[in-house]
């Protein structure tokens, strides 16, 4: 069974941490003004966060597995929020030592390089996590846009009913089955780990940015060769957004290189679903029971 956090509560403490890519303070001021003015929460500022840093990074591995290992330590912090993903956690997760965590366990919430967090919590613990906008999101899409607003419902406990257009490309069909996923680099990175990705049962969600149509090519198969999609319950495609070609054409999109690696398969398919690198990027619970219902017409995916 999986654990899920307590959700939060008016007067909670969430903690604003950056364990991978730098995020200058100022970019989070937005976000933790909502979080403690329109929200009702109380907020913690880690080290990491506009640190003084002058690298990529938010700091060294080691001030970063610190900041990081303290919020997850602290009985009196309630959920964890990452100020961005970016490139990092993979210095950290093998070091991170879950024994508090695991006895008091709270909301971890990100996504991009997070996933790799995620799928660990998940694999080693069954413990749920929060596939989610970050702080910069409260900048980009405002507090009031429906994907941010999904993330304060998530953390309060009310459950997700998602809905989704049509794509010529979905395969119809239902399917109930716990929810796990993210960025698909991480998922194809973390295969042979100790983060791999359980997949078979569950309903597998993915999405990307900023890669090579021939990459995404690769790391599907690489999931493909891995045994991660031969089982699953069902797929969603969220958004692969300012995907690269190469001089000489690929030779298709980045749904119909998807299509083509998954065609042999007969679970539901559903391409486009509001998960993604850009404000279309609904809260996601990694781990939890999940129903996706695919239609010619729309797309359902409820808790």
């Amino acid at each position: 069974m999986i654990t899920t956090p307590p959700y939060l509560q008016p007067g909670d403490l969430i903690g604003i941490v950056c364990p991978a890519g730098y995020m200058a303070k100022e970019k989070a001021a937005e976000c933790i003004r909502v979080l403690e003015e329109e929200w009702g929460y109380r907020v913690r500022i880690g080290k990491t966060l506009g640190g003084a840093s002058e690298t990529y990074f938010s700091g060294t591995a080691e001030e970063r597995l610190a900041d990081l290992q303290e919020m997850m330590d602290d009985p009196e912090v309630k959920a964890i929020l990452c100020g961005r993903g970016g490139y990092g956690m993979t210095h950290l997760v093998d070091q991170l030592n879950f024994k508090k965590f695991r006895k008091q366990p709270k909301w971890i919430v990100g996504y991009s390089d997070i996933t790799l967090l995620h799928t660990h919590l998940y694999s080693n613990y069954y413990i749920s996590s929060l596939h989610a906008p970050m702080a910069g999101a409260f900048n980009e899409a405002g507090y009031v846009n429906r994907y941010v607003q999904s993330l304060r419902q998530a953390l309060e406990g009310k459950w997700a009913r998602y809905h989704a257009e049509a794509h010529e490309l979905n395969r119809p069909g239902e399917a109930v089955a716990e929810l796990v996923g993210g960025n698909l680099a991480l998922l194809a990175h973390g295969i042979g780990t100790d983060s791999e990705l359980k997949t078979r049962g569950r309903i597998l969600f993915i999405e990307d940015i900023g890669e090579y149509l021939y990459n995404i090519d690769r790391m599907m198969y690489q999931l493909k060769r891995a045994g991660k999609l031969k089982n699953l319950a069902g797929l969603i495609i969220g958004g692969f957004s300012d995907m690269k070609d190469t001089e000489r054409p690929f030779g298709a999109d980045v749904y119909t290189i998807i299509d083509n690696i998954v065609k042999e398969y007969d679970y539901p398919v559903c391409y486009d679903f509001p998960v993604s690198h850009t404000e279309r990027n609904y809260a996601l619970k990694v781990g939890v029971g999940y129903k996706l219902k695919v239609t010619k017409s729309k797309v359902m995916l409820e808790e």
